[in-house]
C-alpha cells in the first residue's frame, strides 16, 4: 500500500509539472529580412533584439532569424508578408512600394533628416506615434528607424556639383530620392538595395546613393571609383525602415510574453536600430578609405543649391499630399521639429 500511495503521488506530481509546461506557453518567432547577417542592422540591431527578446521572456520565445529573404518572396513584399502571417516579423522598407505609404515618406523628403540615424530614428517614431498608427495599424510595429547620411557612389570621377548630376543613371531608394536625382537630370533608376552591385557592375548605372554602413557588404568600394559625401547638417535624403510582428501572432501571445515584445518596443528601440546604422556608416566610410577610393565632400555652395531644390521638392510633395487630404504641412512641421528635438 505504501508503494502504491507514492507511485500515486509520483503521478500526481508529474502531472502537475506537465500542466504547468503546458501554460508557461512556448514561442517561436519566424524573422525575414533582404540583407546579409553581416550587413549593419542584422549584426548591431536585429540579432541584438533576437538575443534580448529570448533572455527578457526567460527562453520561453526563440526568434529564428532568416537573412537574404530565405524563407521566399522578394525585399518589396516584406510588409504583406508580416501582415499576412507568410512571417512572424520582419524589417521591411515602406519605400518599396511607392506612395502606399505617405506619412512615412516624410522622412523622406530630402534634408529632413539629421546626420545621427539614431536621433532621426527616435523623432520618426514620435512621429509615427501622432500621424501613422492608422496607415500601420495592420501590423503590429516594434520599431521604426531610419539611415544615415545618404553618399553617392560612382565610377570614374565623384560628383562635385550640381551640373555633375546630369546625364548620369544613377540607382535610387525611395519615390522622392528619384524624383530629386530626376530634378538634377540624373535618370533615377529604382531597385532594392540587394540589386546594386551588378548593376553597378554590368554598367546598367553609373552609380547610385545609399549610405555607408551598407557599402562594405554590397562590396560597392570594390566596383566604383568615387564617392560624395554631402556634408552639412542634414542627409540629402533618407529611407524609412520598419521592424514590424504579424498582428494575429502577438495577439495569441500570453499576457507576459506581449509584456516582453512590448518592452522591445517603441522609441529607445527604434533609436538602437538608428544606432546600428550609424556604427555601421564608421566602419563603411573606414573601409572605403583603406582601399583608396576618392571620397569627397561638396563645398557649402553646392550644397545650398541642392537645399533650395530639395526645399522646392518638400512644397510640391505638401501641395500634393494636402490634394489628396492629408494633413501634409503640419505632417512636415512635426517632422522637422522632432528631428531637432532629438538631434540636439
Amino acid at each position: 500500500m505504501k508503494l502504491t500511495l507514492k507511485a500515486a503521488l509520483a503521478g500526481a506530481v508529474a502531472l502537475t509539472l506537465t500542466a504547468g509546461t503546458s501554460f508557461a506557453q512556448e514561442v517561436t518567432l519566424r524573422c525575414q529580412h533582404f540583407l546579409s547577417p553581416k550587413a549593419s542592422i542584422p549584426k548591431y540591431f536585429i540579432a541584438p533584439w533576437a538575443e534580448k527578446v529570448e533572455k527578457d521572456s526567460g527562453g520561453r520565445i526563440k526568434v529564428e532569424i532568416y537573412p537574404a529573404m530565405q524563407l521566399g518572396g522578394k525585399p518589396p513584399a516584406l510588409y504583406d508578408q508580416i501582415r499576412d502571417g507568410v512571417i512572424d516579423c520582419g524589417w521591411a522598407l515602406p519605400a518599396y512600394t511607392p506612395g502606399r505609404f505617405p506619412e512615412t515618406e516624410v522622412f523622406e523628403l530630402p534634408f529632413m533628416t539629421s546626420m545621427s540615424a539614431e536621433a532621426s530614428s527616435k523623432a520618426f517614431w514620435e512621429f509615427y506615434e501622432k500621424h501613422a498608427t492608422a496607415r500601420l495599424g495592420d501590423i503590429k510595429v516594434m520599431a521604426l528607424h531610419v539611415h544615415g547620411p545618404g553618399v553617392i557612389h560612382k565610377k570614374g570621377d565623384p560628383i562635385t556639383s550640381t551640373a555633375d548630376f546630369k546625364g548620369l543613371k544613377l540607382r535610387g531608394p525611395s519615390r522622392q530620392a528619384n524624383a530629386l536625382l530626376e530634378t538634377l537630370g540624373a535618370t533615377p533608376v529604382g531597385m532594392p538595395v540587394p540589386a546594386f552591385p551588378e548593376a553597378l557592375s554590368k554598367g546598367v548605372v553609373d552609380g547610385g546613393v545609399i549610405p555607408w554602413e551598407i557599402v562594405p557588404p554590397l562590396k560597392v568600394h570594390e566596383l566604383a571609383d568615387s564617392h560624395t559625401q554631402i556634408g552639412g547638417d542634414r542627409a540629402l535624403y533618407n529611407t524609412t525602415f520598419v521592424w514590424g510582428m504579424n498582428k494575429a501572432k502577438y495577439d495569441s501571445l500570453p499576457d507576459d510574453l506581449k509584456a516582453v515584445i512590448d518592452a522591445n518596443s517603441g522609441l529607445e528601440v527604434s533609436g538602437l536600430a538608428g544606432r546600428g546604422m550609424d556604427t555601421g556608416d564608421t566602419g563603411g566610410e573606414k573601409a572605403t578609405a583603406a582601399n583608396g577610393n576618392t571620397i569627397v565632400t561638396l563645398d557649402p555652395s553646392v550644397v545650398a543649391e541642392l537645399r533650395a531644390i530639395g526645399d522646392a521638392q518638400t512644397e510640391a510633395w505638401i501641395a500634393d499630399m494636402s490634394g489628396r487630404g492629408l494633413e501634409a504641412q503640419a505632417m512636415v512641421d512635426d517632422a522637422k521639429a522632432l528631428v531637432a528635438k532629438y538631434s540636439q
